[in-house]
């Protein structure tokens, strides 16, 4: 996607404006994709998930329901539990604190929580191993763009040890950059369906399946 980041800035002065406007744009974006698009991406997804992180088979992972054209993680979630995994999905507070995840199973009583979106109702709260992390955006250095809450950053920030992060996206949501400010965190991973990249000093570096299962970078 062609991106005019830097001609936006100087007239704007204002990251926060430019989230603002780069996050309602690729929304839109990903809203617009074909069914069968949004299918085959998704699929390339699940399989590098099923495929190249045997490690989240043996740990609590937490997900996140899909949310506007997001990627559709429950065939991923579907799998990890059969396999033996421990399996989450994030709720926010009612006072607006850290958020925290509950556990999740595929009959797990749910309800409708912030912003419309499911949550297992009152189920046990789970610290998570590694999260599968939803991106409306992500950049060059492994950098998200989010939904401009600050929920995964806060927690994240707070979180001893700090979970695996592996960030889920198409690649038409990708950017040169989203401006990272101090309190943004990179994720470890980013998988779309491309492939794999690994975070690093010097940006995304993809790698294959294989190397990926090998490396094990559960922390």
């Amino acid at each position: 996607m062609a991106d005019n980041i830097p001609v936006i800035l100087r007239k704007m002065e204002n990251w926060q404006e430019w989230r603002k406007l780069k996050r309602a744009e690729l929304m839109r974006h990903r809203e617009s994709i074909t069914a069968d698009d949004h299918r085959s991406w998704s699929e390339g997804i699940t399989t590098s998930l099923e495929q190249a992180f045997p490690q989240l088979q043996r740990c609590t992972v937490g997900f996140c329901w899909p949310y506007r054209g997001e990627y559709d993680p429950r065939p991923a979630m579907n799998f990890l539990c059969a396999k033996g995994a421990t399996l989450a999905l994030p709720e926010i507070p009612e006072d607006g604190g850290l958020l925290q995840f509950r556990r999740w199973w595929p009959e797990a009583p749910m309800r409708v929580g912030a912003y419309a979106i499911p949550v297992p109702d009152n189920t046990e709260l789970l610290t998570v191993d590694a999260l599968i992390i939803p991106l409306v955006g992500f950049d060059q250095q492994g950098y998200r763009l989010g939904y401009g809450g600050g929920y995964f950053d806060r927690m994240l920030a707070s979180a001893t040890p700090r979970p695996l992060t592996i960030g889920i996206a198409f690649e038409i949501l990708r950017l040169d950059s989203v401006h990272p400010q101090p309190h943004d965190i990179a994720m470890d991973l980013v998988v779309t369906e491309a492939g794999i990249y690994r975070v690093t000093d010097l940006g995304l570096v993809p790698i294959s399946n294989d190397e990926c299962a090998a490396d094990h970078p559960l922390k």
